[in-house]
C-alpha cells in the first residue's frame, strides 16, 4: 500500500487567491528569547492551499465545514487525468473512463505541474470544470469532487459552477497536488478543521493505493 500526500505545504510562500490575503506565520513566543515553549500565531484565508469549500460559501443557507459528513470525506476516490484540457467539459467526461458509482472524483490536470514549478505567482488561466460539466456530474451521484488547483471554477466566473456542485451538497476541494498519482483508484481521507460556521477550511488530504 502506497500513502500519497496529496496536500500542498502552507507557508508564507504559498500562492493565494488574489483577494485573499497572504500567508503569515508571526512567532509569539520564543523559547531563545525565554518563553517555555515556541508559539506561532496563523494568519490566512479559510481557503488557502489545499481546502474544502462547504455548501456555505455560495450558498447562504447551506452547511458550514463544521458540519461536513465524514463519510463524504473518506472513501474510494477515482483520480482522473485530463492532461490536455483546458477546461474540464461534459463531452470530456461523457468519453472519460470514469467508472459506475463514482462518488469521489479527483481531476488530475496540467495545473499539477504549476505546483512542481515553485511558481509564487498566480495562475488565472488554470484549468477548471465547466457548468455543464458539474451538472453531469452531480446527475451521476458524485458527492465530492477535487481538482489541482485553487478553484474548481473558471476564473472571473465562479459562481454557477460553485453552486451547481454546493447546492447538491457535493463537497469541492481545491489546492490538491496530483502530480504524483497516476489514473485510478484510491482511498481519500481528506480531513478539514473542525471551524464553527464557516465557509471552508484548510485541509490534509491523503491517498492511499498501490
Amino acid at each position: 500500500m502506497r500513502t500519497y500526500d496529496i496536500t500542498l505545504t502552507i507557508s508564507p510562500d504559498l500562492v493565494v487567491w488574489p483577494s485573499d490575503p497572504q500567508v503569515e506565520f508571526t512567532r509569539t513566543a520564543k523559547i531563545s528569547e525565554g518563553a517555555n515553549a515556541n508559539v506561532t500565531h496563523l494568519k490566512f484565508s479559510a481557503h488557502t492551499g489545499t481546502h474544502v469549500d462547504a455548501p456555505y460559501h455560495f450558498v447562504d443557507d447551506g452547511e458550514t465545514v463544521d458540519n461536513l459528513s465524514l463519510d463524504l470525506l473518506v472513501g474510494r476516490a477515482y483520480v482522473l487525468h485530463l492532461p490536455e484540457a483546458d477546461l474540464i467539459t461534459l463531452e470530456m467526461l461523457k468519453n472519460s473512463s470514469i467508472p459506475p458509482r463514482t462518488k469521489r472524483v479527483l481531476f488530475r490536470t496540467k495545473n499539477s505541474e504549476i505546483w512542481n514549478s515553485n511558481s509564487t505567482i498566480f495562475q488565472k488561466d488554470f484549468v477548471s470544470l465547466s457548468a455543464e460539466a458539474a451538472e453531469y456530474l452531480v446527475a451521476r451521484g458524485v458527492k465530492l469532487i477535487g481538482i489541482d488547483y485553487l478553484s474548481i471554477a473558471p476564473f472571473g466566473d465562479s459562481a454557477p459552477t460553485h453552486k451547481i456542485l454546493l447546492k447538491a451538497g457535493v463537497v469541492v476541494v481545491e489546492g490538491l497536488n496530483l502530480s504524483e498519482v497516476s489514473q485510478g483508484r484510491y482511498t481519500l481521507y481528506c480531513f478539514p478543521l473542525k471551524l464553527k460556521g464557516v465557509d471552508g477550511s484548510p485541509a490534509r488530504a491523503v491517498l492511499f493505493g498501490v
